[in-house]
């Protein structure tokens, strides 16, 4: 049995819209405040909070009159805002991941239940603290009971709930196809068959009008109502950027993974990569990372195979003809096609880097 995250857009009515403004609040000033007490206690006196101790915080804060109205909303929000944090300082000492935050009321909201707090029946979802069931616009039917939500509101004002559900994958039919795929910013990916997947540069296509709406933002008096419209706007033309960007890439993967049995593709660095001030606004769009990942967990859901070669084996330089080899060690990015000084066979220098991709893929495989 594997795990999947179903995300689905709902409603709220107005009074789960007040609910969940409560929840949001309180569970980002418990963060903060246990994030505060964990820091102060490391950097001041050299000592952790361990789960346990930050629990007992926790109780100790509701106790506060000051800070009764933490008993308005359900308590497991909390306690998960809890677990939450602590998974997150174990994802940073493993190097996994940035040092905890602090949240802000100006960004994304979110917070989790579990157990008791939520259930799910005929095809509905409740939560504690509320009567009604959440109208979600349901795109598919659940495979098995949630056994955690996750309900967050976006900067632009939208509302998803993400539910953990337990499902058994079925492999999809063996295929003898195998490809190779370079990833690239003119063309999103080329495969080791000559095919090019054109890039749609979502930020570029609204990047005129995401300007003008970012002009206008800065004009407005800061903590008016009109730059509170302003901002809606912007955050609601980033947001369309961000959904068109994640479909195409989620057809494109599927597509990949449906026609071939074995996927080899190149280990980038893009954290690095996107230190590069001209084309760090273009490798971002191009959503590499998310793209292997989705293409990553594709595969072992339909049992099939993704081969990544090494960050360093040079791809584009080396001759895919088979039994030369020869390395182009004075290829500059801006040549796009070259000729091999050793068996006179012209490349182009994207389908070549295709090519070695999956020979070196294939070969690793074996």
């Amino acid at each position: 049995m594997k795990e999947i995250a179903i995300k689905q857009r709902f409603y709220p009515t107005k009074d789960q819209a007040e609910l969940f403004a409560k929840t949001f609040g309180c569970v980002r000033v418990v963060w903060n405040n246990i994030l505060k007490a964990r820091t102060d206690s490391y950097y001041q006196d050299g000592k952790s909070i361990s789960y346990n101790k930050a629990s007992a915080m926790l109780t100790s804060l509701k106790k506060i009159p000051e800070y009764d109205w933490l008993g308005e909303v359900a308590s497991v929000a909390l306690q998960q805002s809890i677990r939450n944090q602590q998974s997150a300082f174990k994802n940073f000492f493993d190097k996994r991941g940035k040092y905890p935050k602090f949240k802000s009321k100006k960004n994304k909201q979110s917070f989790s239940l579990v157990g008791t707090a939520l259930k799910y029946e005929n095809g509905k979802l409740f939560i504690a603290k509320s009567k009604e069931p959440l109208n979600i616009r349901w795109s598919r039917e659940l495979p098995s009971n949630p056994s955690s939500i996750t309900i967050s509101k976006d900067t632009a004002g939208r509302y998803f709930v993400s539910m953990l559900c337990k499902f058994k994958p079925k492999p999809m039919p063996v295929t003898a196809k195998t490809i190779g795929i370079d990833l690239g910013l003119t063309d999103l990916f080329i495969t080791s068959d000559g095919e090019k997947q054109s890039n749609p540069r979502h930020t570029k296509r609204y990047e005129s009008k995401l300007a003008f709406l970012q002009r206008k933002l800065f004009k407005k008096k800061k903590g008016s109502a009109n730059r509170a419209k302003a901002k809606h706007k912007v955050a609601k033309l980033h947001a369309k950027i961000a959904d068109c960007r994640l479909d195409n890439l989620h057809k494109l993967s599927r597509k990949l993974i449906n026609d071939n049995q074995v996927v080899c593709v190149e280990t980038l660095a893009v954290k690095n990569m996107i230190k590069n001030p001209k084309l760090a606004k273009h490798i971002a769009d191009a959503s590499w990372g998310e793209f292997v990942r989705q293409l990553s967990y594709k595969a072992e859901w339909a049992d099939r195979t993704i081969s990544k070669i090494d960050r360093f084996f040079p791809s584009s330089k080396r001759c895919s003809t088979e039994k030369c080899g020869f390395i182009n060690q004075s290829l500059k990015l801006s040549v796009r096609s070259w000729e091999c000084p050793q068996c006179h066979t012209t490349h182009d220098r994207d389908i070549n880097a295709a090519i070695n991709i999956l020979t070196v893929g294939m070969a690793g495989l074996a």
